[in-house]
């Protein structure tokens, strides 16, 4: 699973767009801002407000039945959150994320295009439905083809586990994925039964809580491609665990990628999906990781681990200078 933002610049077609990575950490622009507040009941002169009445629930030193439901809700998210992560140590505990670069170079690293060219004239003509979401920046995360390409003898489930959720801490960082969302597509070209078996139901219920009810990430559909019958018995397992809201998220496209095109455009598709962007090699992201400070800090605020060699040398040095430890 690729981790790669793609910054599209113009409104060009050409078979190889400029690109940058990065992630947008800065402050949401004023239309974004807007959306935030009817959608999201985001509203900047109460922010600091909100943030200390969660606070209180958090320390336990409110009523959270007396609280709004947006604030239970806000509340039962980070509780949801932890507890998953108390749930499953062995996810978050000593992950050092460059030591997943053996996904990748098992060429299993599909994720994450962005589109956010033209933003702002895109945003003041936006349709709030779920299918123009991927159209006006919203993340669209593509599992391509792990499943095919996966050798669980050679990988274990956990370190693909491990990588989505690096991605997901990752993406969560943006205020712009905050707001907006994203989509997943998940590309089930050649699944066998050995890939089958993996998927149990505890596998299925880690998989639903990393993108439905555990991270505060709103997934607005699952695109899933290229399925053969042997997915409807996998998708079994997971049935029972969805709710009828879940269900009307996910769409089944089997080979007929033209579907997925109603869905999400093909600016912000690579090119085996019928878009225009070509296969970028996941090292530029891991690159980008070693060479920024910001990311560096925040993913060392996570958790994360990393060797002192790992980083870029100015990198380490700034983190010296603050007294942040590395590992």
């Amino acid at each position: 699973m690729k981790f790669k933002t793609l910054y599209v610049y113009g409104t060009s077609k050409m078979p190889t767009p400029d690109y940058s990575v990065d992630l947008d950490l800065g402050e949401p622009p004023p239309e974004l801002q807007d959306y935030a507040r009817q959608h999201c009941g985001e509203d900047p002169e109460t922010k600091l407000q909100a943030i200390y009445e969660l606070r209180e629930m958090i320390y336990g030193t409110s009523n959270p039945h007396l609280l709004p439901p947006a604030d239970n809700y806000t509340h039962g998210e980070i509780v949801n959150y932890y507890q998953f992560k108390e749930e499953h140590p062995e996810l978050f505990q000593n992950i050092f994320p460059l030591d997943l670069q053996t996904i990748g170079d098992a060429n299993l690293k599909k994720l994450f295009i962005d589109k956010i060219s033209n933003f702002v004239k895109s945003f003041l003509a936006y349709d709030p439905w779920l299918h123009n979401l991927a159209n006006q920046g919203e993340r669209v995360t593509e599992f391509g083809n792990f499943p095919g390409r996966w050798d669980p003898k050679a990988i274990p489930i956990e370190d693909l586990f491990r990588a989505t959720i690096l991605a997901i801490e990752l993406g969560m960082m943006e205020q712009r994925t905050q707001i907006l969302g994203g989509q997943a597509i998940f590309d089930l070209e050649d699944i066998g039964t050995q890939h089958a078996w993996q998927i149990t139901p505890s596998v299925a219920s880690k998989i639903i809580k990393m993108l439905v009810s555990c991270y505060p990430t709103s997934t607005h559909a699952i695109h899933v491609i290229n399925h053969s019958w042997l997915f409807d018995k996998v998708y079994n397992i997971f049935k029972p665990m969805l709710t009828a809201e879940m269900r009307s998220r996910i769409y089944f496209h089997g080979y007929e990628i033209s579907n997925l095109h109603k869905h999400i455009d093909k600016e912000h598709l690579p090119s085996r999906y019928g878009g225009i962007w070509p296969d970028y090699s996941y090292t530029i992201w891991f690159e980008y990781l070693r060479k920024n400070v910001v990311i560096a800090k925040e993913m060392l605020n996570c958790g994360y681990k990393f060797r002192e060699e790992e980083f870029d040398p100015e990198v380490a040095r700034q983190l010296k200078e603050e007294g942040i430890a590395i590992s």
